[in-house]
């Protein structure tokens, strides 16, 4: 058999590289792709753990399954209970005829006995606020309660008051304001006597 022909790929030069119709992959996209594969795998970890955390911390549900028991709203604020053995020292600091009687007769009739309920006129006929008076700081809730019983505006801890009503027993001083017989209320007031 006679020797093939020889042409001109026989003599190639090895120093050229490749000679011919070679196809190889865009390198460029290859990274992008790559780089996209590990993203969304990134993202899909990441969601996969903050089920299961949240799954183990009970966010989504019971141990049995359940749905998870709503948050029931906590019992509402009461008014502070009224502690009736305090003695208690009403003073009409307006003009309004009779409104430290009356106030004291709702008092009364609220609990208080009547012998440590006292009623009568302040030194100044104009006081802006009604105000509950009390002596020491454990004594506050007390003067809510009876604020709150009265319609006071505030209460206000003062020594101004000493024990007018019955001696060597804890007192509360209410002092009716403006407010009290006007409906109005005004400036907060200044202890008087």
């Amino acid at each position: 058999m006679p020797a093939p022909e020889r042409d001109r790929f026989d003599v190639i030069p090895h120093a050229q590289g490749r000679v011919g119709a070679h196809r190889a992959e865009n390198p460029g996209m290859r990274g992008w792709f790559t780089l996209l594969w590990a993203t969304i795998a990134t993202v899909v970890l990441i969601a996969v753990g903050i089920f299961a955390a949240m799954f183990a911390m009970g966010k989504f549900g019971t141990e049995a399954g359940g749905p998870m028991p709503s948050a029931s709203p906590s019992a509402s604020v009461s008014k502070p209970a009224l502690d009736t053995s305090y003695a208690v020292f009403v003073l009409n600091g307006t003009t309004a005829t009779g409104l430290a009687a009356s106030t004291r007769d709702s008092i009364v009739n609220a609990g208080f006995p009547a012998a440590a309920v006292a009623a009568a006129d302040a030194d100044e006929q104009s006081f802006p606020v009604t105000t509950v008076y009390y002596q020491a700081p454990a004594d506050k809730r007390a003067a809510d309660a009876l604020a709150a019983l009265i319609g006071a505006t505030k209460t206000a801890q003062s020594n101004v008051y000493s024990n007018d009503v019955v001696p060597d027993q804890k007192q509360l001083t209410v002092v009716l304001g403006l407010d009290k017989a006007k409906g109005t209320p005004t400036a907060a007031p200044t202890p008087t006597r």
